[in-house]
């Protein structure tokens, strides 16, 4: 069995939710890097160097899973953050003494994580909600010291693009202790109704992007264009792909 492919000396985990138990014991980055993120890792050195130092990188992106199996014959699990996120809800419902703290990106979806949180039990749920960070660079000595004080059990950074994972990797390296930094992005606005209705069957097919552009394709219609561009990237750096 194929555990991980290896594509510009980025680790990507060849996952399937039979392991899960186990990994979520583990602390560390985990993050999910969709097509249109992928699709940068050329153009931003900051986000590719968050990608390389990662413990954890899932084959979220549907469109670079068709690409291995089209163009290098390597089968693997697709695994989003839609599908790790509702694993996570499940085990964190079960063990009800766990913390987490939460980044968002504003109050409303702030109030709506929370609340929606509130249904299974956790014993706390922190919140931050997140300044504008710069593209390329990334401080925040004041979510450091949130976190250093509230010493939660996980970590859930809920930002767009690619800025969750840089952050991710700058706590990562600046936090005291060390957790599960988990990127997932929008992923718990699919079950808070925040954003697109996806499901596990639109998951499963990989057709997440086209319900999230019918949802709103003022915002997602040039998203999900500009990732074909991973198409060049992938040709471009064939030569690294290697599985294990």
């Amino acid at each position: 069995m194929i555990k991980k492919v290896i594509f510009k000396k980025i680790q990507f985990l060849n996952f399937s939710s039979e392991n899960f138990k186990k990994i979520i014991k583990n602390k560390g980055t985990f993050f999910f890097p969709a097509a249109p993120a992928l699709a940068t890792i050329d153009e931003s050195e900051v986000y590719y160097k968050s990608l390389k130092n990662a413990n954890y990188v899932f084959l979220d992106s549907g469109f670079f899973v068709l690409l291995l199996r089209l163009f290098k014959n390597i089968n693997v699990n697709k695994f989003s953050g839609f599908k790790f996120i509702k694993l996570f809800l499940s085990h964190v419902k079960k063990n009800k003494k766990n913390s987490i703290f939460l980044i968002n990106p504003n109050k409303k979806i702030s109030h709506s994580y929370k609340k929606y949180l509130k249904k299974f039990s956790i014993k706390k749920v922190y919140s931050y909600i997140a300044p504008i960070y710069p593209p390329t660079k990334i401080v925040d000595k004041k979510l450091v010291d949130q976190i250093n004080k509230t010493k939660p059990r996980f970590i859930l950074i809920n930002l767009g693009e690619t800025k969750q994972e840089i952050l991710g990797d700058y706590l990562n390296n600046r936090l005291k202790n060390k957790y599960p930094i988990i990127c997932t992005g929008a992923a718990l606005s699919f079950f808070t109704r925040d954003q697109a209705p996806i499901n596990t069957f639109f998951d499963e097919v990989y057709l997440g992007w086209l319900i999230r552009i019918i949802f709103n394709p003022k915002i997602f219609l040039k998203r999900y264009f500009l990732s074909l561009k991973l198409l060049v990237i992938f040709i471009k750096h064939f030569d690294t792909i290697e599985k294990k």
